[in-house]
């Protein structure tokens, strides 16, 4: 059964500050969204990696990840000198996500939106977080507005930081599509006891898990939720 009461004539929209944080933060609950067959999309605002020049090499792992999770459209939006900071053009970005692309709020219309939560210490994430918010924000000009927002942590976020009101989705049965998606983004996984590690992002998913009587889960801030 779909999480939220979703149903295939439904879209998801998954707004990602980088390639790999819609991996990382609800990569589970992509893949299960996907494997009920309801369509999932992600724009990622920004690829980082252009400042070192290897934004092929992390854009092919995005693109492999998307299709391990069962994504059905993707797109990276900013790859040129906006990339390196994405936070110092808010208005551009309010702009992208609400109306000036294919994967906007604007285009898809979509009933789930996906977007990085609050509190997080990541200056990229905050931005794209306040941006996503102002973007879903009900002004009654472009049309209906997604009923379900919810904000996704990332391993970073749920190893430093402490949240309270969360939901939980069951990803139990996707959790090997999560891992395959992961391992797409060789460049970022980390060793050992950093967050980033395989073995800490099971873990941590089997913590929320716990809270709900699964073997794994992943954790969701409520920003928007109406049936």
């Amino acid at each position: 059964m779909p999480p939220f009461g979703l149903t295939p004539a439904d879209h998801v929209l998954v707004i990602a500050p980088h390639p790999d944080d819609e991996t990382l933060g609800a990569g589970g609950t992509i893949a299960r969204l996907a494997e009920c067959g309801i369509p999932v999309h992600v724009l990622a605002v920004a690829c980082p990696a252009v400042a070192t020049g290897n934004a092929a090499d992390r854009l092919d792992e995005f693109d492999t990840a998307c299709d391990a999770l069962g994504v059905a459209k993707r797109d990276v939006a900013w790859t040129g000198a906006r990339a390196r900071h994405p936070g110092s053009c808010p208005r551009d970005l309010v702009t992208l996500i609400e109306l000036d692309h294919s994967l906007s709020l604007h285009a898809l219309r979509p009933t789930a939106l996906l977007i990085p939560a609050d509190g997080t210490f990541h200056q990229d994430h905050i931005a794209v977080h306040q941006a996503a918010l102002a973007a879903a924000h009900p002004r009654g000009t472009c049309g209906p507005v997604p009923r379900i927002v919810l904000g996704y942590t990332g391993p970073e976020d749920r190893a430093w930081t402490a949240r309270e009101g969360v939901v939980h989705v069951d990803t139990t049965a996707a959790w090997p599509r999560k891992e395959k998606a992961l391992n797409c983004y060789v460049s970022q996984l980390r060793r050992h006891c950093h967050p980033r590690n395989l073995d800490r992002i099971h873990a941590f998913d089997m913590t929320s898990g716990a809270a709900i009587g699964t073997e794994l889960a992943e954790s969701f801030v409520p920003y928007r939720m109406g049936f």
